[in-house]
């Protein structure tokens, strides 16, 4: 084999490396990623919602008035029921809402959940904080166990004025093979 050839071979071989390296870096970074941009843009349900302190200088904008529907949706085939108590309420910008969603584990064995949230429009999704929410943490149901899960929550006055009508949707997701080693998040959960 000539020099040359060695050289090439040589340098095939190390610009492969490098690809590799980097395609390994990148499919590591991508998360992480995903999840800086959606909570810096508020898309995909993401965003800066999740606030526990209410601002109690929050002024309700009676001037206008939102629509908020709710959604449910249980992934997969696990038996269980999801649903929103109420499907949809009018809210003013900056009022204050406690909403509830009923659920129920169907099954002779005990299930962990989490539900994950989606807003539409994207861009309503940064104006939206939740004060108390369900889906903050995991939820464990024994067999055959219900209960009515809380959603405190407002609109900030900011909200654009061309966005009238906003959709806070649920996936609810057997997590049973994502367990945290945390107390469940149960405060505000009524236990039927």
């Amino acid at each position: 084999m000539t020099t040359d050839r060695k050289y090439k071979n040589k340098r095939l071989i190390w610009q492969l490396s490098v690809g590799v390296v980097f395609m390994f870096g990148f499919c590591y970074l991508l998360v992480p990623l995903y999840t800086l941009i959606c909570n810096h843009l508020g898309i995909n349900g993401r965003g800066d919602f999740f606030v526990r302190d209410v601002d109690p200088n929050v002024k309700a904008d009676l001037s206008r008035t939102i629509k908020v529907d709710f959604s449910t949706t249980v992934h997969g085939d696990f038996p269980f029921v999801f649903k929103s108590v109420t499907h949809h309420l009018s809210i003013h910008p900056g009022e204050k809402k406690l909403v509830y969603f009923y659920a129920e584990n169907q099954s002779a064995q005990g299930i962990t959940v989490q539900a994950i949230p989606s807003i539409t429009p994207d861009d309503a999704a940064k104006y939206l904080k939740k004060t108390q929410c369900f889906c903050f943490t995991q939820q464990y149901f024994a067999p055959g166990e219900r209960a009515d899960m809380p959603v405190y929550f407002y609109l900030e006055p900011n909200l654009p004025k061309e966005i009238k009508e906003v959709t806070l949707s649920y996936s609810l997701f057997d997590a049973r093979q994502y367990l945290k080693n945390e107390k469940p998040y149960t405060e505000g959960r009524i236990d039927l």
